[in-house]
């Protein structure tokens, strides 16, 4: 309870600082979130090393974030983001492919973590022509810039902050917290445990569409924490293409991405072929080695209406190795509507549903089935079924500057097994504040 009232206080410190369309040199920003989840006890047929546990369980966690920037000189710019987190997973962060809580960060633990989560320099060359106006807001200085331009960003970062940036379903702390609703689902993004890395980015934004490419730092093992830094050697590539369009006048947004890691990984197949030699179960820490996964993905927003947006996103990988910095979904497809306050009245609520299925490639499931251990998934058997997962919520603004948030999962298959139906179903509360 002293921590939870400590994050409590630090919400209540953060109050909104008066917005000005002037150009800024330095920007400040806070933001604070906490989240407590309630999962209810389900049904499950058996329980194993890396499962959801069926029993009921509530998870917790706070995250704080100092947002400053400089501008060095007309085309640069620096940012840096020290960053506060504490957590308590479900099921020590087991048994699921979309995990209910984008925010927990893997490695803080119950005790308050500090940590710099962002250093990088953003570089802009503009092409001339027409000029556009960028509002401030959380790494972005307030300022006018060329439409055509070329943005490199470069340094510690963290991929989706440049790659898949949907509007309707993008952002854990105001929009939807599945892991599988954030991003690609599918796209096992390079980062460390807490989701940053280090790398470079160069875009090409013009009037109505964009190209971004992108290479970042890969851990130096499965999910871990400190990042492999001969980039040549082990890395993760990104590109995109974005498209904007319009249908009866409502703007919409194309992205297409493609993306290749290199890794010291293990193998399905190669790991199920020696499992003689490892006491019948297959296990894919034996014989890792540098090997390559590809995949793709793609994302659609559309303005429904004037307060009123939709998002659809596909994306799969090869599914031969082993999960390295995400998590354990080789295939996806989610979509949902996003609902501004607008309509009831409320200038500062927002309400949005949504919808993900999320798969496993054949040599995935056989892999599980006979009872080997992924980094999140591992019930002993499998009787294979894609996971489903609902989430709904509704945002009420209190202040200019706080927000409460009430969040519904339900869960199906969790794990990709059917013999652990459930459904799941977790509850959680959100508390925002940002200036």
């Amino acid at each position: 309870m002293r921590r939870f009232g400590i994050c409590l206080f630090a919400l209540a410190l953060a109050v909104p600082a008066r917005a000005e369309e002037v150009a800024e040199d330095f920007l400040f920003k806070l933001q604070a979130t906490y989240i407590g989840q309630s999962k209810r006890a389900f049904g499950a047929a058996y329980t194993g090393t890396n499962s959801l546990v069926p029993q009921g369980e509530f998870s917790r966690t706070f995250t704080s974030t100092l947002f400053a920037g400089w501008r060095l000189n007309p085309g640069t710019e620096l940012y840096v983001n020290p960053e506060i987190a504490l957590g308590v997973p479900l099921s020590h962060l087991s048994g699921l492919g979309g995990f209910t809580n984008n925010e927990i960060a893997r490695t803080s633990g119950p005790d308050p973590t500090f940590y710099r989560a962002r250093l990088f320099l953003r570089q802009t060359w503009g092409l001339g022509g027409d000029t556009e106006w960028l509002d401030s807001g959380q790494n972005q200085l307030a300022g006018k810039a060329d439409v055509n331009r070329v943005v490199l960003s470069a340094g510690n970062l963290s991929a989706i902050d440049i790659f898949d940036a949907n509007a309707y379903s993008h952002e854990p702390r105001r929009q939807f917290i599945n892991w599988s609703l954030v991003t690609h689902g599918a796209w096992d993004f390079p980062a460390d445990a807490r989701g940053y890395t280090w790398g470079a980015a160069l875009e090409y934004l013009a009037q109505g569409w964009a190209l971004r490419a992108g290479r970042f730092m890969q851990p130096k093992q499965s999910n871990g924490l400190p990042l492999n830094r001969q980039i040549l050697n082990s890395y993760g590539d990104v590109a995109e293409w974005e498209h904007d369009y319009s249908i009866a006048g409502r703007q919409g947004t194309l992205r297409l991405l493609a993306f290749r890691n290199v890794a010291p990984m293990g193998n399905f197949r190669s790991a199920i072929d020696n499992a003689p030699s490892t006491g019948g179960i297959p296990d894919l820490t034996v014989g890792r080695v540098s090997r390559s996964k590809v995949g793709a993905g793609a994302s659609i927003e559309q303005r429904v209406f004037e307060h009123a947006g939709a998002f659809l996103r596909a994306s799969r990988h090869d599914g031969k190795t082993e999960t390295y910095a995400f998590t354990e979904i080789d295939r996806s497809l989610s979509s949902g509507v996003l609902l501004a306050g607008a309509l009831w009245g409320g200038a500062g609520d927002s309400a949005g549903v949504a919808f993900a299925r999320n798969g496993l490639s054949s040599a995935h499931r056989e892999y599980l089935a006979r009872g080997g251990l992924g980094f999140f998934l591992g019930d002993g058997r499998l009787n294979y079924r894609p996971e489903q997962i609902i989430e709904g919520f509704f945002s009420r603004q209190f202040a200019k500057a706080l927000w409460a948030t009430l969040d519904y999962q339900r869960i199906r298959n969790p794990g990709y097994n059917m013999d652990r139906v459930g459904p799941v179903n977790v509850w959680s509360l959100r508390v925002h504040s940002e200036f």
